[in-house]
């Protein structure tokens, strides 16, 4: 396009701009003197509409232009009180010996009064390259390429330029197919470290962008780190940069590109023309991240130490957490196997067993109230009576259903078909009872509440479950009392 022509086509959208503008004000003249003769009334209604859109639309771009905010941290629990939760875990059975592991460590650390800095990331992005580029004296296991090298968590003595000294955590790496336990070992080391140093080789994917802010809820001081930077042209690597620090922006306290070096190999050709295949290391350069790693570590092991207690102690109350789950339902099955046991029994003993609740409405109720004590849920004598009313209900109903299926589950298992009504009633009784217990428990562990259509709805579906496991656990449970019933005193 010629200079002339670009004057030209400039001027004419410079004409067309102004032509807007002054059609512009001449329409708001026109509606301002359509306004102003307007009753005084309407004229506060009218404004006051305007007034609140226009109180609206600014809303809408503050929302749509603010700046992030800062991510807040996890809420920490109290040590006191994360301690007794684990001596009540102890005390039911609970095998507590990594938790209590954990505060070991915390304290050891403490006192060491060392800086730890964990380096973090996905398979395969060249962490224990950088642990030798960091810790040259470090003897690291030769890359794999079918995978993560690292598998257990390994310290390294480093110095930064200034001659203060690190431990660096080399940790697996993460999305490693089949590695969901050593993953899990490397956020935790992450969680006992002072400073996280996340490594990528390229943009963040979506799980990796999850992994940066999972560390941030913990409230870890971060550095985003891209490794390989040597593989990208000078425009295409601060394009990727200018990318990684909008999404890191209020998550990590710096992004740097770095190339940690690492073995290479390459075809070199021959004088008599044969080719032979030669491997060299690269030599690393790192000195963006050793100047960023400096500023983040310049408070010191005790100017760290609060942010590092916090996230262990988080972590921990998430672990602890996640123990009082699993023991309050091993402790809910035995409840439910106890009172299934004796309704087995119950219904041997009755002449003629019924198709509901009736000869065993006091083991139901006292089913309910076991579970519901369990998980520190109130609930009233008139709460649990509705439900088991409820209970008998589905029962009348579904009667037949109950005994189809124990009358099939029975004819699998051999010598227990042949046995008569009584103990098809019995069965029935503990398929019942198994599953009330099941789907109450399972209600009360996700509502914390005792909310009887739910656990009502979970009971239909139990009922009619033909899982061969379950039913072969309470055919199991039934032999034992026929036998027990039946043994010569």
């Amino acid at each position: 396009m010629s200079k002339r022509l670009r004057l030209l086509l400039t001027a004419l959208a410079m004409a067309a701009l102004l032509w807007l503008l002054f059609a512009a004000a001449e329409r708001a003249l026109a509606l301002a003197q359509r306004f102003l003769a307007l009753p005084t009334a309407l004229q506060w209604v009218l404004g006051a509409v305007l007034a609140a859109f226009a109180a609206a639309g600014l809303g809408v771009m503050w929302w749509l232009l603010r700046p992030p905010r800062k991510r807040r941290p996890m809420p920490v629990p109290d040590r006191g009180s994360l301690e007794q939760r684990i001596d009540r875990l102890r005390e039911h059975g609970a095998d507590t010996s990594t938790l209590n592991a954990e505060l070991g460590e915390l304290d050891r650390r403490r006192a060491s009064a060392r800086i730890y800095v964990a380096l973090f990331g996905e398979i395969s992005t060249g962490k224990s390259s950088l642990i030798r580029a960091l810790a040259p004296q470090a003897r690291i296991a030769a890359s794999d390429a079918r995978g993560g090298t690292t598998r257990e968590v390994d310290h390294y003595d480093s110095r930064l330029p200034d001659g203060r000294s690190l431990v660096l955590a080399d940790v697996p790496g993460s999305r490693e197919s089949g590695g969901e336990a050593r993953e899990a070992m490397a956020r935790e080391e992450a969680l006992r470290a002072h400073a996280v140093v996340y490594l990528c080789a390229g943009d963040l994917t979506r799980a990796q962008a999850d992994e940066l802010r999972w560390l941030a809820d913990f409230g870890k001081p971060l550095l985003l780190v891209l490794n390989k930077a040597d593989q990208w042209t000078a425009p295409d690597r601060e394009e990727l940069l200018a990318q990684l620090r909008q999404r890191a922006r209020g998550i990590a306290s710096a992004v740097v590109a770095i190339s940690a070096g690492g073995s290479e190999r390459y075809q070199r050709r021959l004088a008599d023309g044969r080719t032979e295949s030669v491997e060299r290391q690269r030599q690393p350069a790192i000195e963006p991240l050793l100047q960023a790693l400096a500023r983040l570590t310049a408070p010191g092991a005790e100017g760290l130490e609060p942010l590092r207690e916090n996230a262990v102690l988080a972590g921990l109350h998430q672990r602890t957490g996640t123990l009082e789950a699993q023991t309050r339902a091993e402790q809910a099955q035995r409840i439910v196997r106890k009172y299934a046991r004796r309704a087995i029994v119950g219904a041997m003993a009755a002449v003629a067993p019924g198709s509901d609740l009736v000869i065993q409405g006091a083991l139901a109720t006292g089913l309910v109230r076991a579970l519901a004590e369990l998980y520190g849920v109130k609930a009233s004598d008139v709460q649990i009576d509705d439900f088991v009313q409820q209970a008998k209900l589905t029962l009348r109903t579904g009667s037949s259903i109950v005994l189809a299926v124990a009358g099939n589950a029975l004819k699998a298992f051999p010598g227990l078909g042949t046995l008569g009504g009584g103990v098809l009633h019995a069965f029935a009784y503990a398929l019942i009872f198994d599953s009330m217990g099941r789907a109450l428990a399972a209600s009360l562990a996700e509502r914390h509440i005792l909310d009887q259509d739910d656990a009502g709805a979970r009971l239909k579906e139990l009922l009619a479950d033909t899982g061969s496991g379950r039913l072969r656990e309470l055919a199991s449970l039934t032999m034992e009392a026929v036998r027990e019933r039946d043994r010569p005193e």
